[in-house]
């Protein structure tokens, strides 16, 4: 299983819930962002060097804090040396590796993100409360459809329950998905912080419960595609 983390604005929380679906997967996350690199830089070979054929994604992967991880690098020249087209073999190459693979998408709607929707078997968006959040997060739901990519997943991310449950219930009717309310607390930014999975650095904050629907949302959805298309839907991102 390919899981993209999307959402068009930045700053909503990708790299925080990507970060913590790897953990709750026991999944290899792969930050995709060639130009702002969100998650950890790491110590070798990154992404910037796999899209170059320099190295090979496996040998690139690291694990920080309990997560599983293919950094991407901080540098302009690497970024434009980086083949995004290549991008569907490397986490073809992790699956087979780590069964399950989580991918931490750039912010937007270029063509970056429509590559990595392309070659993923699902998508988890994520969003805040604020309008041109809501909006970007449309955008990125219609470019999944677009791609006929299935959207399993929604956060609306550093929300209050009281406050924007009901943005949170007129945005699934909209999308036609289930939405998960990850609300707005200090212990999930000082977990980011410090790298670490919000399970490990506060095992009672309510973002854990949140992350773990989500990725039970993750999980259902993928058996019904499975039972659905049998060898086709395996097959899709190959032939696409």
């Amino acid at each position: 299983m390919i899981v993209a983390v999307a959402g068009g604005k930045g700053g909503v929380g990708k790299s925080t819930t990507a970060w913590n679906l790897g953990f709750e997967l026991e999944a290899v996350v792969v930050d995709a962002d060639l130009s702002t690199a969100d998650l950890p830089p790491g110590s070798g070979p990154n992404l910037h060097d796999v899209l170059a054929g320099c190295a090979d994604p496996t040998e690139a992967t690291e694990t920080v804090n309990a997560v599983s991880v293919l950094p991407c690098g901080r540098t302009l020249s690497g970024a434009r040396a980086a083949a995004m087209d290549e991008l569907p073999w490397v986490l073809e190459r992790l699956e087979r590796a780590y069964d399950r693979v989580v991918v931490d998408c750039p912010a937007g709607v270029a063509r970056d993100v429509g590559t990595v929707l392309r070659a993923v078997d699902l998508a988890v968006l994520v969003t805040t409360p604020e309008r041109a959040a809501l909006v970007d997060c449309c955008r990125t739901a219609n470019l999944a459809d677009s791609l006929e990519t299935p959207v399993a997943a929604l956060v609306l991310n550093m929300a209050d329950r009281a406050r924007h449950g009901s943005i949170a219930d007129r945005l699934g009717r909209r999308l036609g998905v289930g939405v998960t309310i990850v609300d707005s607390q200090p212990v999930v930014a000082d977990a980011q912080a410090r790298w670490l999975p919000v399970r490990t650095h506060g095992a009672n904050a309510q973002a854990v419960s949140a992350f773990r629907s989500v990725v039970d949302r993750l999980e259902d959805a993928m058996e019904r595609h499975m039972r659905r298309s049998g060898a086709a839907w395996s097959s899709r991102r190959r032939t696409s």
